[in-house]
């Protein structure tokens, strides 16, 4: 494509029959985050259709992930690879895109077909979220590779098998290949189904605090044990009573406990944080370490951590807030209206952000009611938002925009 052409070029370069069979094809495979074979069979295609642009292929191993089991034990959960392209390695100036191949949806849940809600939107499990998404990456990249100033610039794409539960075998993964990049994009359905784009993202935490205590007979001699659930209990109106109008503490799950008639030697407390700031993030863990310890003591039990923030806070600095400009102004010259709200959820873009690199991570489809069986994508979007983030990759080629 020359450097003259005009923005509506890339919307008429745009393969919408072919983006569309593959959405179809890719959503009908199933890849819940523990679906290893069916995260496999995706890897291969995503490794096959990505393999048409320039550049290498791999698929990277995840990293090592532990949990907490229900009696007390730290296990290792099994995660699908992720795959990665690196185009231009060597470029001055380099960008980074991330998406996930992984779904809510396990191999077992009812949610397996694609239908067609009406004339423009189909109903499947993970349209929107994001197989749409990846489909977006792929044919924005090829349409981008057609210009002239593809060639001045390199980028890495990232579409990690994690997502859902949190990116904890990506997340290194994704912040070594963001470090340093001109700039990311990330291809999470819109905010809204107008294509309105998410702006400021909070962060999110998870923790599981398993106390150990000591069992006794609950009638004989009670006074000998140390009843580990009490001590959970006592945990969470402490952990609540940290909330504040930058972090909200949601406790929600407790494992444990044994017969009516025996003190309980073992109780495990799983909650969820999700602070607004870095600072609200950074106090919260101070103040825990200090209430554990009083745990400890109050109740003469043993405490173990496990688990901590797995996104970051997302501010929206003057470097981000131009690339969120640069995407509106690109819009604009497609005809796409795009504004951009606050919100809760998380995402990649949490720990894109955290490395420094301005990041839009709401790129793909038009869609909604995601992570639920009434998840929809609206067609025409994929074509939209093909073109949108080719004119965005063209425009951030050259000039200094951010």
């Amino acid at each position: 494509m020359k450097p003259d052409s005009p923005p509506q070029a890339f919307l008429e370069a745009v393969d919408a029959d072919t983006m569309l069979r593959e959405v179809q094809e890719w959503a009908a495979i199933n890849t819940g985050t523990g679906n290893l074979d069916g995260l496999a069979t995706m890897a291969s295609k995503l490794a096959d259709a990505f393999s048409q642009l320039p550049g290498e292929v791999e698929l990277v191993e995840p990293a090592t992930v532990t949990a907490i089991s229900p009696e007390g034990r730290e296990f290792e959960k099994p995660h699908g690879r992720h795959m990665v392209l690196r185009v231009r390695p060597d470029a001055e100036r380099r960008f980074v895109l991330t998406g996930h191949m992984d779904t809510v949806f396990p191999a077992d849940h009812p949610f397996q077909d694609v239908s067609w809600l009406d004339d423009t939107t189909i109903n499947g499990p993970g349209t929107a979220d994001m197989k749409g998404g990846l489909d977006v990456i792929l044919h924005a990249l090829k349409l981008f590779e057609s210009t002239t100033d593809a060639a001045r610039v390199g980028y890495d794409v990232m579409v990690n098998a994690d997502e859902e539960t949190g990116s904890l075998a990506s997340r290194g993964l994704i912040e070594e290949l963001a470090r340093g990049k001109y700039a990311a994009l990330t291809y999470e359905p819109s905010a809204l189904p107008d294509g309105t784009l998410a702006h400021a993202r909070g962060g999110t935490g998870n923790y599981s605090i398993t106390i150990t205590g000591k069992s006794a007979h609950a009638g004989r001699n009670p006074q000998d044990g140390r009843n580990a659930i009490v001590a959970a209990s006592d945990l969470v109106l402490r952990v609540k009573s940290l909330e504040a109008d930058d972090i909200t503490v949601n406790p929600a799950k407790i494992d444990g406990g044994a017969a009516n008639n025996v003190v309980p030697d073992l109780a495990i407390l799983r909650f969820n944080i999700r602070p607004k700031s870095t600072d609200a993030m950074n106090r919260f863990d101070g103040e825990l370490d200090a209430i554990l310890r009083l745990i400890e003591t109050e109740h003469e039990v043993g405490v173990h951590r496990h688990g901590g923030v797995t996104r970051p806070p997302k501010p929206v600095d003057a470097k981000a807030q131009r690339l969120f400009d640069l995407v509106k102004a690109c819009g604009a010259e497609l005809g796409q209206n795009i504004g951009w709200k606050p919100t809760g959820g998380v995402c990649d873009g949490n720990n894109i952000a955290a490395t420094g690199v301005p990041v839009v991570d709401t790129m793909g489809v038009r869609g909604g009611a995601i992570h639920s069986p009434d998840e929809f994508m609206i067609v025409p979007s994929l074509r939209e938002r093909a073109a949108l983030s080719a004119l965005v990759l063209t425009k951030l080629s050259t000039g200094d925009h951010l």
